[in-house]
C-alpha cells in the first residue's frame, strides 16, 4: 500500500470515529497523538462532531486543545529524551528532516512565535513540539504559546460551525489552509501594529 493510500485510509478511520459514542475520548486521542507523530489533525473529528451536537461545540473544542497542549508537551519531551532513538526515525519518515533542520536555527530567538504559528496553521505541529524539546526551549513558553495557539484554531472552528452550520463545514474544508495562513498573518499584522505604532 502506497503511502498516499495509508494516509486517506488513516483519515477515513479517523473521520468515522467522530460518529461513535465515545467520539469525545476518540478525540481526545486523536488530538493528543497528533501533536507528536500522527499524521491526520483532530479537526477533521471535530467538524462532525460540532455539526452532530452543536450544543457541546465548545466542550469538543476544550477536549481538542488540551489534549492537543499535552501531546504537544510528550513530543517536546521525544525531543528532549528521545531525539535519536525516536524523532529522528518519525521525522524522517514523514520526510521531516529538511524542515526541522531549518527550524531548529530560528528558536532560540523566535520560539515562541514558531509554536504559536505552527498551532494555529496547518504546519505539522508535531515537528514544532519535537523541535522545542531537541532545542530545549523554555517549556513554560512552549506551553504558554501551545495553549493560545491551539485554542484559538479549535474554538474558532467549533464557534463558526455551531453559527453557521453545514455550509460553514464546507467552507472551512475548502479552505482551512488559507484560513489559518490569513489568521496569522492578521495576528502577526496586529502585534507588529501595537508594536510600533
Amino acid at each position: 500500500m502506497a503511502f498516499k493510500d495509508l494516509t486517506r485510509s488513516i483519515y477515513d478511520y479517523t473521520l468515522n470515529l467522530a460518529a461513535k459514542q465515545n467520539a469525545l475520548t476518540w478525540l481526545f486521542i486523536i488530538s493528543f497523538i497528533e501533536s507528536s507523530f500522527f499524521p491526520i489533525p483532530p479537526d477533521i473529528m471535530i467538524i462532525p462532531m460540532v455539526l452532530a451536537t452543536p450544543k457541546e461545540a465548545y466542550k469538543i473544542a476544550g477536549v481538542a486543545t488540551i489534549a492537543s497542549v499535552l501531546g504537544g508537551c510528550f513530543g517536546y519531551f521525544i525531543g528532549v529524551y528521545g531525539f535519536e532513538l525516536i524523532a529522528r526515525p518519525l521525522l524522517e519518515f514523514y520526510g521531516y528532516m529538511a524542515q526541522f533542520a531549518k527550524f531548529e536555527n530560528y528558536y532560540h530567538e523566535y520560539g515562541a512565535w514558531i509554536v504559536f504559528g505552527a498551532g494555529i496553521t496547518p504546519f505539522p505541529y508535531k515537528i514544532i513540539t519535537i523541535a522545542s524539546g531537541v532545542v530545549q526551549l523554555d517549556l513554560v513558553v512552549f506551553t504558554i504559546a501551545s495553549v493560545i495557539a491551539r485554542g484559538m484554531r479549535f474554538y474558532l472552528i467549533a464557534w463558526l460551525l455551531k453559527r453557521f452550520g453545514d455550509p460553514m463545514k464546507v467552507f472551512i474544508e475548502k479552505n482551512l489552509n488559507l484560513l489559518s495562513v490569513l489568521f496569522l498573518l492578521l495576528l502577526i499584522g496586529g502585534f507588529a501594529a501595537v508594536k510600533f505604532l
